[in-house]
């Protein structure tokens, strides 16, 4: 039976009904104890869900919707190793890149997969510490101040949003990330780079991405343009993949390949030899307490019960919202610059893993499953997007994520951001009435005061989540980080979705490899009118 269509989802709907009247305001003026009863804690992050259309009532409906999923059956099942995505027959063990070394075993196979991703680890690590002290040098003996990383998607999101999160602890080598296909991207990036002094980690499990060879073989092209040789590549590229003799073929020394895991996908991967920007960027000690904070979520997340437990009360009510209210998406709205990208990395993991139309079944699920994700920095989108949430007309849950404390410690900028945060999570939830939007308004003539105060008026009554972190630490990144992966799961699983592929990836590539050739040859086109007709304009643009 589909998740829709029994009867504790049935109850959800008729209490949605029941209170979709009652307005926030109200519940906090009811109840003083509110923030009591709806905030958790754990190890510096406190989630505060009590700014929500939600009560008890809704909240153990939902947890019972849980257990109708067997989502903590299944969230077990991911953690033994069993092979929970389907499509692709694989385990699933991103939870695994985190555990100790003397962790009980996980088996894939029957075989302990912990030795091999501690020996990975290990390796990845060592490395990074080379660059980070200058044992490893360049062809020319010289140190090694820059490391290019080339990937996309989660090859690229996951390491790029910790490296530029955790800018306060960065060391002396410089990181850069190269991603997008255009051209632009790595000319940028490569401008007043010295070969010499350059490492590329080319990032890539099959070693066959057509946007990752294609910057791999420009910055290879670039490396020989500055006069090295080509048995230098050996000491100034790396791999992360899991095709060695593809790596080997390419010319990267074997001691530096480095291994991907077939049951760990691309945007679970950050934690794993992925991870090597950050280990470059941050050093071995902050990685670890890195990895240190994402297990303190795992095990918080397998252990506790729904009603405590903070990604599933995010995965609950974020269902309650996308299920029960047809809210189109959510914001995630960072208050801190470190944090600017981290609404581009949840993008890919919450739409890439829940954006689908089928069910593990094989058919069609009959509800809604993945939100729109979006989201930019606070206090930057305050004077954007946030119009449409405080007086548009659509219902758009919001996720605040509030360090507490600043490494940098200039003027008052950081209590000005922490304030804007609070007030604007207090703004929605509030709301302004029109009495109140007529009050401040009292020096104006009536007649005035009537044609604006309308204006003026905020409906409220907009859900937001605030979650507040101590300070912008490795630990504590790594347990914001895992709290999404898990939350993700959650919904996925009482969908009746597979989070862990995604074939919606692949076929445009198909197409575009058809593409690419007619766009250099005069040949007959057998597309549609349009794409004909772009291609052939493409090519009118070549000859001018």
């Amino acid at each position: 039976m589909n998740i829709n269509e029994t009867p504790i989802w049935q109850a959800l709907q008729q209490h949605r009904q029941q209170t979709a009247a009652v307005h926030m305001r109200t519940q906090f003026e009811q109840n003083p104890q509110r923030f009591a009863e709806m905030h958790e804690t754990l190890y510096g992050l406190l989630l505060d869900y009590s700014k929500n259309r939600i009560d008890a009532a809704a909240l153990d409906l939902l947890c019972q919707l849980a257990d109708t999923a067997q989502v903590a059956e299944q969230a077990q099942a991911m953690r033994r190793g069993e092979r929970i995505n389907i499509s692709e027959n694989r385990a699933v063990l991103h939870t695994a890149l985190r555990q100790s070394a003397d962790a009980e075993p996980v088996l894939v196979d029957g075989e302990n997969v912990l030795p091999h991703i501690h020996r990975e680890l290990d390796r990845t690590l060592a490395f990074a510490e080379k660059l980070i002290n200058g044992s490893h040098t360049g062809a020319t003996g010289e140190r090694i101040t820059d490391l290019v990383h080339i990937g996309i998607g989660g090859s690229d999101l996951g390491p790029q949003i910790a490296t530029q999160a955790l800018h306060a602890y960065r060391k002396q080598v410089r990181v850069h990330f190269v991603a997008n296909a255009d051209d632009a991207n790595i000319a940028k990036v490569l401008t007043g780079l010295k070969a010499e002094t350059t490492v590329f980690s080319i990032a890539s499990k099959s070693f066959g991405t057509p946007e990752t060879l294609l910057n791999a073989h420009a910055a290879r092209e670039w490396f020989r343009d500055q006069g090295l040789r080509e048995a230098d590549i050996a000491r100034h590229f790396v791999a992360i993949t899991s095709e060695v003799q593809a790596a080997r073929n390419f010319g990267i020394a074997a001691d530096h390949i480095f291994a991907m895991f077939d049951w760990v996908g691309g945007r679970y991967s950050v934690w794993s030899a992925i991870g090597l920007p950050l280990m470059v960027a941050i050093g071995e000690k902050h990685f670890r307490e890195f990895l240190r904070g994402a297990r303190a979520m795992d095990e918080h997340f397998f252990t506790t019960p729904y009603r405590r437990n903070i990604p599933v009360l995010l995965a609950l009510i974020g269902i309650w919202y996308n299920n029960f209210y047809q809210a189109p998406g959510y914001a995630v709205v960072p208050y801190s610059h470190n944090l600017r990208r981290l609404p581009a990395y949840l993008q890919q993991l919450d739409m890439e893993s829940n954006g689908k139309h089928c069910g593990i079944d094989g058919g069609s699920v009959a509800l809604d499953t993945g939100p729109i994700v979006f989201g930019e920095e606070g206090v930057n989108c305050q004077h954007a997007f946030f119009q449409l949430l405080h007086q548009g007309t659509r219902l758009i849950p919001s996720d605040f994520i509030v360090p507490m404390r600043t490494a940098y410690k200039v003027g008052r900028q950081h209590r000005f951001v922490v304030a804007n945060a609070f007030a604007q999570a207090e703004a929605f939830m509030r709301g302004k009435t029109l009495a109140e939007a007529r009050a401040e308004l009292a020096d104006l003539p009536e007649a005035a005061r009537d044609a604006l105060a309308p204006q003026k008026v905020f409906p409220g009554n907009q859900p937001s989540n605030s979650i507040l972190i101590d300070e912008l630490t490795p630990f504590n990144l790594g347990m914001l980080l895992a709290m999404y992966e898990h939350k993700i799961f959650v919904q996925g699983t009482i969908w009746g979705i597979n989070p862990f592929d995604q074939w919606g990836v692949e076929y445009g590539k198909v197409l575009a490899k058809a593409i690419e050739p007619e766009l250099n040859r005069d040949q007959t086109l057998h597309h549609d009118s349009s794409t004909n007709g772009l291609i052939d304009f493409y090519r009118a643009c070549q000859q001018r």
